[in-house]
């Protein structure tokens, strides 16, 4: 049984992730790795914007790993670490594993590589349907595991060959009936009766069996080798010893090859038990990401599969968070937005402060826990709260912020003030992209009286910028808002120098809801003008909120 501790928790921000939402999930891993030496791991649950991926680039920071669904997987599954077989080793040997492992399974590779499986099933279907005598030799079967399915001694010749022709036959008549039907390359079980030993020879015969460990003569075992036969002793009588060879075929005869039902370990379990649903057998191969086999699942398995840990940072609305959320254990939640929609299990540790940054929260952990910040850490921190307070511009901006700001730009070694020129000018690098693209970059997705709303948000320090990326948005915002499946979209085009923002919006009602809730110049058909608008949480979104509540 897997410890709960080694599980690893991921740490993940919203869908069209921002610079805080990234910046906050690496900083907040690292702040639980160090106190509580458990796995914490940073991931995003979107595409990194310009100004983002600049922060990261410039402080030397990989990437947090993408995710794009929580739900439970595969590998969150016990999986039985039942050993590959090589395809050459008898039934007997296969039986025997299967016993040993109590399993009724055994998947057939060749290094890392899956080639099939052999079932118990199999072995049982075989054993009662064997009638043809041949059959060692159709399956060129080694002699190692006649060998070995004999508890038998290889007396004269190659263990190591294999059967090449002929039958399999029980002499027991005389020389005179012998000489009838042994024919070259047969394989003779017979008992201590020298003159039978000598004629299945003279005849070609491909090898004796010996049984009830008799004595094997000198001449005999001469005669053998100048005629190329091989001689296997056993303590077996004929009898069993005619019942247990066809044990000794190789499971290659028998195994399944072909359309082989196998699941990958991030194979969503919901949609791996369809398929069990559909298929009769126990056991399931599992394979990881390169196709190579890593173990067994059986139906019993998903009794005991885990939901993925999740801790969520800049965020409580579901519509923002990781997809497969409702089906992943919510561990936390540390965030500056209003309360969502987002439900939990059971209680859960739930940080909200009324923050201009998500990671300044965390910046005060840091020190509640104290736990130092080294100058990477604190590099993130601070780009989160420049970008999430427009330099400290936004009304959102609180002294807690700036505090915190001034602390980590020392920490950091970084003037905030050329900092922040050189993210905003990274980001609003919009020129060259696409409608979607650019009301991607920074897009969030609200509830509010059963009406769907979207708003993103662009920042730049270029104001001719935003008049062209405008134009190119405006075109397709209904085709947006439609293909978003919303009621309402409005984007935000903010000027940080002049503190103010333009804003394009589309479908029904949309027009009347901000005229109620601004007194702003409209500038067109489906554009108004909000001078000291800048932040989307805390001016725009709740001036929305209430005009739809009225």
């Amino acid at each position: 049984m897997e410890n709960v501790s080694q599980r690893p928790v991921i740490v993940i921000g919203h869908k069209n992730p921002d610079t805080d939402s990234i910046c906050a999930a690496i900083a907040y891993s690292r702040l639980k790795r160090k106190i509580t030496g458990e796995n914490y791991i940073d991931c995003r649950a979107g595409h990194l914007n310009e100004e983002t991926q600049y922060v990261l680039d410039k402080l030397g920071v990989p990437s947090p790993a993408y995710i794009k669904d929580v739900r439970t997987q595969v590998r969150d599954m016990e999986i039985k670490m039942v050993g590959g077989v090589s395809r050459n080793i008898s039934m007997k040997a296969a039986w025997q594993l299967m016993r040993d492992a109590d399993v009724v399974t055994l998947p057939v590779t060749q290094g890392a590589e899956l080639e099939g499986v052999i079932t118990m099933g199999d072995i049982v279907e075989s054993y009662m349907d064997l009638y043809d005598s041949r059959m060692l030799s159709m399956a060129k079967t080694s002699y190692q595991n006649v060998v070995d399915s004999l508890a038998g001694t290889m007396v004269v010749g190659e263990i190591g060959d294999s059967i090449e022709k002929g039958k399999v036959l029980i002499a027991a008549g005389n020389p005179e009936e012998i000489e009838k039907y042994v024919e070259p390359g047969d394989v003779v079980i017979l008992g201590n009766r020298y003159e039978s030993q000598l004629c299945a020879i003279e005849m070609e015969a491909g090898c004796l069996i010996v049984c009830e460990g008799s004595d094997i003569a000198s001449t005999i075992k001469k005669q053998a080798v100048e005629h190329g036969c091989k001689i296997i002793s056993t303590p077996h009588d004929t009898f069993t010893a005619a019942r247990l060879i066809n044990q000794s075929l190789p499971i290659s005869y028998f195994m399944k090859e072909k359309n082989l039902v196998t699941f990958h370990l991030n194979d969503y379990i919901e949609d791996v038990q369809t398929v069990m649903a559909k298929e009769h057998h126990r056991y399931f191969p599992i394979l990881d990401d390169e196709d190579h086999y890593a173990g067994m699942i059986s139906r019993r398995n998903f009794l005991g599969a885990r939901k993925k840990r999740v801790i969520l940072v800049d965020h409580n609305e579901k519509s923002q968070a990781v997809n497969g959320i409702e089906n992943a254990e919510i561990m936390e939640i540390i965030d500056h937005h209003r309360l969502g929609t987002i439900e939990t299990m059971g209680p859960v540790f739930f940080r909200n402060q009324p923050l201009g940054s998500t990671s300044t929260i965390v910046y005060l952990m840091y020190k509640e826990f104290n736990v130092e910040i080294d100058q990477n850490t604190a590099g993130l921190l601070l780009a989160a709260i420049i970008s999430d307070t427009l330099l400290y511009r936004s009304p959102t901006c609180t002294e807690t912020d700036k505090k915190a700001g001034a602390d980590l730009a020392a920490i950091a070694g970084i003037d905030a003030e050329k900092f922040a020129h050189e993210m905003f000018r990274a980001g609003s690098n919009l020129g060259s992209k696409t409608p979607n693209e650019i009301i991607h970059q920074d897009f969030k997705r609200f509830s509010v009286n059963e009406l769907n709303i979207g708003i993103g948000q662009i920042n730049s320090m270029d104001a001719e910028e935003l008049k062209v990326i405008e134009k190119k948005v405006e075109a397709e915002l209904e085709n947006e808002r439609t293909a978003n499946n919303l009621d309402m979209i409005f984007i935000l085009f903010t000027d940080i120098i002049a503190e103010s923002s333009e804003v394009l919006f589309n479908g029904k009602d949309a027009a009347a809801t901000i005229e109620n809730a601004f007194n702003g110049e409209k500038t067109g058909a489906s554009s108004v003008q909000l001078p000291g608008v800048v932040s989307r949480k805390k001016q725009f979104l709740p001036a929305i909120v209430e005009a739809l509540q009225q």
